[in-house]
């Protein structure tokens, strides 16, 4: 289990905590707006009022035994880049933050952001799914108990086929593709091989597909 500090919770943000926190993480969520924090604090571990852009607020926090920091600040900008600079000189391993456009991003990573996600392009779920699973290569939800996951192929189905691992009976999940490089076999049959290095497209109920989560 990890422990996740998300500092600025407006939609996104609080869409990444809580989703972390229902997956079993410990969650610190950060906002400086009081009401946000109160309306937050019963999804996740802990909620705290605090600026971000203050070192020491931070400091106090003990933000440095945090695994993982996820900047979701808004429209600040200023703010963002504060906020990174100090969660990564404060010693968090690694920090995602949230940018308003090319050039914002440009600037985290020089200051040492070790992902940058965009709100329009990333569901705030699915960065938080692909924060935990080391396997999992993009997630989609399709309704709060079921999704599609793009994972990479686990080391012990390598060299067996779709029969042998049969992930149905197995995992309570179905396999819609296989991508093999450029090639993507959609639909396989039961006598399609695994191969090292293969992408697969699974679908299911979220509790079942968390049984092939690494």
């Amino acid at each position: 289990m990890k422990q996740y500090i998300v500092i600025g919770c407006g939609r996104f943000g609080s869409s990444v905590a809580k989703t972390l926190y229902k997956m079993g993480h410990d969650v610190l969520a950060i906002d400086g707006n009081e009401e946000i924090v109160q309306h937050i604090s019963d999804e996740v571990t802990h909620a705290v009022q605090a600026d971000a852009t203050d070192e020491h607020a931070l400091r106090t926090l003990g933000i440095r035994n945090f695994d993982v920091a996820v900047i979701t600040i808004g429209s600040n900008i200023q703010a963002s880049i504060m906020a990174t600079l100090i969660v990564k000189d404060l010693g968090v391993k690694y920090v995602v933050a949230k940018a308003q456009n090319d050039m914002h991003a440009k600037v985290l990573y020089k200051i040492g952001a070790d992902r940058v996600v965009f709100p329009e392009r990333d569901m705030g779920t699915r960065v938080a799914h692909n924060l935990v699973s080391t396997n999992i290569l993009d997630y989609i939800e399709l309704a709060p108990d079921y999704s599609i996951m793009e994972i990479s192929a686990l080391e012990a189905w390598s060299g067996k086929t779709l029969l042998e691992i049969n992930v149905r009976a197995k995992y309570g999940v179905n396999i819609m593709a296989i991508k093999q490089g450029d090639l993507i076999n959609v639909s396989p049959n039961a006598k399609d091989r695994i191969s090292r290095g293969d992408v697969l497209v699974v679908i299911g109920h979220n509790n079942d597909l968390k049984k092939i989560q690494e």
